[in-house]
């Protein structure tokens, strides 16, 4: 094996003039033999060279041929000899079944290295595309390459293992042990067969199927002050794996599922960044609430400083960001608390007809515009479908707290505005179903346009579909589920909170599964669950609500510090002129179509919290955040449109509490005004 690979490098160059024969591109051959093979060598000792090199080529494949021969014989020899354990016939197996497997892989990367060297002299050197393919090709190999030799480490590790348990049965054979060392050698042997048992080979498993990459990472340890430190870090973060993995796009991966699965493990980097959130998070809360700013406001901040725009401290973000996630579902869920079904039913047709109207209106002139500025109707469609969402989990802010309205016949303007955002987290849903068929509209022929069109409009019968099947599942619980569900958790529960809390918990995250199964928004199912447990009556909806705002309120501040990590301030700098009239337009507009829409649904009696649900209707939704980036990858909106829609809905939900608290002033009267920022 030393020989072989002391003569992989001379052996790729003989070869070389007999490859240059054959391609049209002569005098770049004959330099290139120059270069390779030294200055003015004469033709004759060319040719000699040749076959001198090719006979010895010749002799190292039989010279392997013969060892693989002799190491076919020795493992039978093994196999057959009755005086070694099983251990020991193992590990010697192994070992010359990897020595095979090295002589063949050489052998097969030196023919590989001549196959792509002839067809790098037959390639036409002034193309670009051909040499960029080529090397793409060996870039490629290089990757089947290293796969190879990490397997083949892997199994010189595994033999080695073999060989040590080999060692400890003749050491076992020839003394007698106690009986605390036969206890712990049947440990052992059970921890072993613990660990075969419970390991998935994933990558083994995964590295041949279909649409699988070989990608090149690095590996990143942890920076220590100390080298000594610094070794023993490394040997423990290679032993656990947790370091940190780069890929060329410069992506970073952290470990999700160990090897080893009897070892503890904590991601120390998403620990750092929840401990970090939570102790800028109070000076940032703190500083708004002095100056009069909602306290969501400093959480924001909080993000923006920790983010990619500021100290870039933070190294888990999408960690960060799911965690956050969970403050919209129990945000949400505790909306649905308040949001009672006797008043769902009071304003159905508005909340339904106004934000269908809204969206339509906003697609009219945004295809308007788009057809103006000369941009791609599937850009202006999806550019005003985001534009047209408003941000649930804010409004849910805003309204917490808030008066109502109790007298009889009077429509309350937060039933109505929860109701809209209810069925705008439905057009959600449905838009974000239908967002892979308008993409590839977007990209197919003008012919196929019909048949585009169809899929769209099976798609909305599949999401109607859907949707009476969540309404029939509430209708179920509510009528058979819910009332024993919850006595029996109260009956658990009785001084011991946990029971309960974990019982709501549950009940949440059973409808938000639901939903998504039946391919509507999570957060829907959220707020249906809420609804659902405000069912059985304002003391029930108290008791819950005691229960789980504390839970809501440390999640929010994870929600709305993420939200800080897609600010970019330098951005909204460079281009603040545009960003403000952008914004200030995107806020108008949504305020007077939506006080359009309500003058001409809402009743004569009721026309005055037009204002106020307008208001909190004039912001952008934070899922515009989602929607933008998988259109940015899917190829429907460039990256300075992205930029502009992060910029513009950020601006949105920073405005959004200035033009709330104005509304509030002016429509509520001052003894029922009690603000929920």
């Amino acid at each position: 094996m030393k020989v072989l690979g002391r003569s992989f490098f001379w052996v790729l160059f003989p070869v070389l003039p007999w490859a240059v024969q054959a391609v049209e591109h002569e005098e770049v051959a004959q330099h290139v033999i120059k270069l390779h093979r030294g200055r003015g060598v004469a033709a004759m000792q060319s040719r000699q060279w040749v076959r001198d090199s090719c006979r010895k080529l010749s002799g190292l494949l039989r010279q392997k041929n013969a060892v693989l021969n002799k190491l076919k014989t020795a493992i039978g020899a093994v196999e057959k000899d009755m005086g070694l354990s099983d251990e020991e016939k193992l590990f010697q197996v192994h070992t010359f079944e990897i020595f095979q497997k090295e002589l063949n892989e050489s052998e097969n990367s030196v023919f590989q290295a001549v196959y792509g060297l002839q067809r790098a002299l037959q390639g036409d050197y002034k193309d670009v595309v051909n040499m960029k393919e080529s090397s793409r090709q060996r870039l490629e190999a290089l990757r089947e390459a290293a796969i190879k030799e990490e397997t083949e480490y892997m199994e010189l590790l595994a033999a080695e293992k073999h060989q040590v348990e080999a060692l400890k049965n003749m050491q076992h054979q020839n003394q007698s042990l106690s009986m605390l060392d036969e206890i712990l050698e049947d440990v052992r042997k059970a921890a072993d067969r613990l660990e075969e048992e419970i390991e998935e080979h994933a990558f083994d498993d995964n590295k041949s199927v279909k649409g699988v990459n070989f990608e090149a990472v690095l590996r990143v340890e942890e920076e220590e002050a100390n080298s000594k430190q610094n070794i023993t870090k490394r040997e423990v973060e290679d032993d656990l794996g947790l370091s940190m993995l780069i890929d060329s796009q410069n992506n970073q991966y952290i470990l999700t599922k160990p090897r080893d699965s009897t070892i503890p493990r904590a991601d120390h980097h998403f620990i750092k960044d929840i401990v970090t959130i939570g102790m800028l998070s109070l000076p940032c809360g703190w500083l708004c609430t002095a100056i009069g700013l909602p306290t969501m406001f400093g959480y924001i901040i909080c993000g923006v400083l920790l983010g990619p725009s500021g100290l870039n401290s933070i190294k888990s973000i999408v960690q960060v960001e799911t965690l956050g996630e969970f403050g919209v579902f129990f945000t949400l869920f505790l909306v649905g608390l308040e949001f009672s079904p006797e008043k769902l039913r009071k304003v159905w047709k508005i909340s339904l007809q106004g934000p269908c109207y809204m969206t339509l209106l906003m697609i009219a002139f945004g295809l308007l515009w788009g057809h103006l500025l000369r941009i791609k109707p599937t850009q202006s469609v999806f550019i005003s479908t985001c534009l047209s969402l408003s941000s649930t989990p804010l409004v849910s802010r805003f309204l917490m707290g808030s008066a109502r309205g109790d007298k009889e016949g009077d429509i309350d303007y937060s039933t109505v505005l929860l109701g809209m955002l209810v069925t705008q987290d439905v057009q959600l849903g449905l838009f974000m179903a239908v967002m892979p068929t308008l993409i590839q509209a977007g990209a197919s022929a003008s012919s196929s346009i019909v048949v585009e069109v169809l899929r769209v409009l099976v798609l909305i019968g599949q999401i109607l579909f859907s949707l009476a099947a969540v309404f029939l599942v509430c209708l179920v619980t509510k009528k058979y589920l819910i009332g024993p569900y919850y006595r029996k958790l109260h009956m658990e529960s009785k001084g011991n909170k946990e029971i309960l809390i974990l019982g709501i918990s549950a009940f949440i995250f059973l409808m938000l599964t639901v939903t998504e199964l039946l391919d509507v928004s999570m957060e829907l199912g959220c707020f249906l669950a809420g609804a659902l447990v405000s069912s059985q009556g304002p003391v029930v909806t108290e008791e819950i609500a005691t229960s789980i705002e504390p839970i809501r309120d440390f999640l929010a501040i994870v929600f709305f510090a993420s939200i800080g990590l897609h600010v970019f301030p330098m951005f909204v700098a460079y281009e603040l002129t545009v960003l403000v009239f952008l914004t200030l337009s995107v806020v108008v507009m949504k305020f007077l179509l939506a006080a359009l829409v309500l003058s001409l649904i809402l009743p004569r009696s009721s026309q005055y919290i037009k204002w106020i649900v307008s208001a909190g209707l004039a912001q952008v939704s934070e899922f515009s955040f989602v929607l933008g980036s998988r259109a940015r990858r899917a190829g429907v909106i460039s990256r300075e449109v992205y930029l502009l829609i992060l910029s513009v809905t950020t601006l949105s939900l920073l405005l959004a509490p200035v033009l709330w608290r104005a509304a509030i002033t002016r429509c509520v009267p001052r003894p029922e005004r009690r603000s929920s920022l």
